[in-house]
C-alpha cells in the first residue's frame, strides 16, 4: 500500500489536491485513517486467500495423481469436477472447473437473421418467440449478453431456414476463452444430516 509524501502533513482529497492536515476536520481524518487501515488488512487477506486457493488446487491435483498411480496410470481429469470426502464423511471438498465462454462477432449475424425472421412473421403468431428473443439479447451493465439465455433460443423448435442459419451462427459464435476453477468446502450437520457450505465470502459469514 503506497503512502503519500509528507502524509503526516497533507492528505490527498477526492479531487487530487493535497490538503494540509490542520485544515481537515478530526472526524474526516479519523474516517480516512479507519478506511485506509481496513483496506490494507483486506488486501493482505485477499492475497492470503489467493495463495490458499493456489495451494489447495495444487494439493488436490497431487492427490489425484497419487490416487491414479495405484492403477499405473495418470489422472486425466484436470478439467473435470471432483468431490473428496473425509474418512468419517463429516467434511467434503468440491473442485469444479468450468469453461469461460463468450460470443464473438457472429452473434450479431445471428441477431440480424433472427430480426429478419421476426419481421417476416406476423407478430400475433410469433409473439412468444419475439419476447424470448428480446429477453435473450438483453445486455447487462457491462454490455454483455447472457450465454445461457441466448443458447435457450436453440431449443425453440422452428424449422424456418433463416432461423436455422441463425442458430448455426450462434453455435459458431460460441468461444472458449479459458476456464474457471471453483473450490467449495462443506461440513455435515450431524451424523447423517445435509452438508452445510462453509462460506469464504465475507459477506456471507
Amino acid at each position: 500500500m503506497t503512502t503519500e509524501p509528507n502524509s503526516d502533513k497533507f492528505r490527498r482529497n477526492a479531487q487530487g489536491h493535497l490538503v494540509p492536515i490542520d485544515k481537515i476536520k478530526d472526524i474526516d481524518r479519523l474516517r480516512d485513517d479507519l478506511v485506509l487501515s481496513l483496506i490494507e488488512r483486506v488486501n493482505k487477506l485477499h492475497e492470503n486467500m489467493r495463495l490458499f486457493k493456489t495451494e489447495v488446487a495444487s494439493e488436490i491435483d497431487a492427490f489425484l495423481e497419487l490416487s491414479a498411480s495405484e492403477y499405473d496410470t495418470a489422472y486425466g481429469g484436470k478439467k473435470g469436477n471432483v468431490t473428496l470426502r473425509s474418512f468419517d464423511g463429516r467434511y467434503m471438498v468440491k473442485r469444479n472447473i468450468a469453461d469461460r465462454e463468450v460470443f464473438d462477432e457472429r452473434l450479431q449475424v445471428a441477431k440480424e437473421l433472427i430480426d429478419q425472421c421476426l419481421h417476416e412473421w406476423t407478430a400475433d403468431s410469433r409473439s412468444e418467440v419475439q419476447a424470448l428473443v428480446e429477453h435473450a439479447f438483453q445486455t447487462d451493465k457491462e454490455g454483455k449478453v447472457s450465454l445461457s439465455r441466448v443458447l435457450q433460443l436453440r431449443q425453440v423448435n422452428i424449422t424456418d431456414e433463416k432461423w436455422q442459419k441463425a442458430m448455426h451462427a450462434i453455435a459458431d459464435a460460441r468461444q472458449v476463452i479459458g476456464s474457471a476453477k471453483h473450490l467449495n468446502f462443506y461440513e455435515r450437520e450431524g451424523e447423517d444430516g445435509p452438508y452445510r457450505h462453509i462460506p469464504l465470502d465475507i459477506a456471507k459469514l
